[in-house]
C-alpha cells in the first residue's frame, strides 16, 4: 500500500501495490531512444517490472490501520513481518512466469534491503535511509529471507546460463543494466505515489543505464500544473504523459474498531480515481 503524503486536513491519495506496479510499466514501455536503450528481453522486463511487488496483493487487499494516522498502513508503517513475507513472495510469483523475471524480482527484494546494491541514492523520505529497516527483534527472520534469496538467485543464474537461449540474460552487465532499469522505475514511481505535489523537489536518480557498460545520471525538476522536466530524457518521443490509479481517503474515526477485512472493503467502496504527470525533455 502506498500512502501519499497530504496537505492538512486534505484526504491522502493511497494506491495498492498493484496500482504502483502499472505506474512502473507504463515508464518502462516508454523508456529508450537514442541516448538510452529499451529493455531487452522485453516481454520478461515488462513483467517483471508490473508485477515485482504482487507479494503485496494478500496484505493491500486487508491491510491494518497505522494508528498514528488512522490510516492504512503504508509501506513505512507495514510490520516488518508482513514486509519481509510480502517480499519473499513477490519472486516466487515473477519466477512462477520466467525463471528470469525470478531472478530480477529477487535482486529486487533482496537490494530493498542492501541500499538497492549500492546503485541508488534515492530515500523514500528525503535524507532517510536508502534500506528496508530492520528491527533488531527480527534479524533472525531477515537473514533466513535475504539468504533465501542469494540462494534463489545462484539457482536461477546456472540455469539460465544452461540455455543457449537465455545464457546472455545472466552476463554480468546486462543483468545489472536490467535490474538498473527497474530500480528506476520503482524509484521514480515511489517519488510520485509517496510525495505530495508541494513536497516533490528537484531529484536526481544515479545510475539509469544508458547501455551494458554507462549509466546517467538523470535530473527531475519540477515545473508546476503537474509537469516535470527529465534531463536527460529518457524516453520516446518529446512528451510522455502517465495516470497513476488509487483513492482518496481520509482517516478512519478513532471510535472505529475496524478488521484489516473491513478496512480492505472500505477502500474498495471508495470512488476509484488517478492522478496524471506529465514528462518533458528539460
Amino acid at each position: 500500500m502506498m500512502v501519499q503524503k497530504s496537505l492538512p486536513g486534505e484526504p491522502n491519495f493511497v494506491c495498492t501495490m498493484a496500482e504502483h506496479n502499472d505506474l512502473c510499466g507504463q515508464f518502462a514501455r516508454a523508456f529508450g531512444n537514442d541516448q538510452f536503450e529499451p529493455l531487452d528481453p522485453l516481454e520478461e522486463m515488462i513483467y517483471v517490472v508490473s508485477h515485482h511487488d504482487y507479494g503485496w496483493n494478500d496484505w493491500d487487499a486487508a491491510p491494518m490501520l497505522d494508528p498514528a494516522t488512522r490510516l492504512p498502513a503504508g509501506i513505512a508503517a507495514t510490520p516488518s513481518s508482513v514486509s519481509i513475507a510480502s517480499n519473499k513472495k513477490s519472486p516466487e510469483i515473477n519466477e512462477s512466469h520466467h525463471p528470469y523475471c525470478g531472478l530480477l524480482a529477487s535482486m529486487h527484494s533482496w537490494g530493498l534491503f542492501n541500499e538497492r546494491y549500492g546503485l541508488s541514492d534515492f530515500s523514500v523520505r528525503p535524507g532517510g535511509s536508502k534500506s528496508v529497516p530492520i528491527p533488531k527483534d527480527n534479524t533472525d527472520v531477515a537473514d533466513d529471507f535475504l539468504g533465501g534469496e542469494k540462494a534463489r538467485q545462484n539457482r536461477l543464474r546456472i540455469f539460465l546460463a544452461e540455455h543457449p537461449e537465455t545464457a546472455d540474460l545472466v552476463d554480468e552487465n546486462h543483468l545489472f543494466q536490467n535490474y538498473k532499469q527497474l530500480q528506476f522505475f520503482d524509484t521514480l514511481a515511489l517519488y510520485f505515489n509517496l510525495r505530495h505535489e508541494s513536497e516533490r523537489g528537484e531529484e536526481v536518480f544515479t545510475h539509469v543505464p544508458r547501455t551494458a557498460t554507462e549509466d546517467a545520471s538523470v535530473r527531475v525538476t519540477p515545473c508546476g500544473n503537474g509537469v516535470y522536466s527529465f534531463d536527460p530524457f529518457p524516453f520516446r518521443g518529446n512528451e510522455l504523459e502517465v495516470v497513476c490509479a488509487g483513492r482518496y481517503v481520509h482517516p478512519f474515526p478513532e471510535n472505529e474498531e475496524l478488521t484489516p477485512d473491513q478496512i480492505g472493503a472500505a477502500l474498495r467502496g471508495l470512488p476509484a480515481t488517478d492522478q496524471t504527470y506529465s514528462f518533458v525533455p528539460a
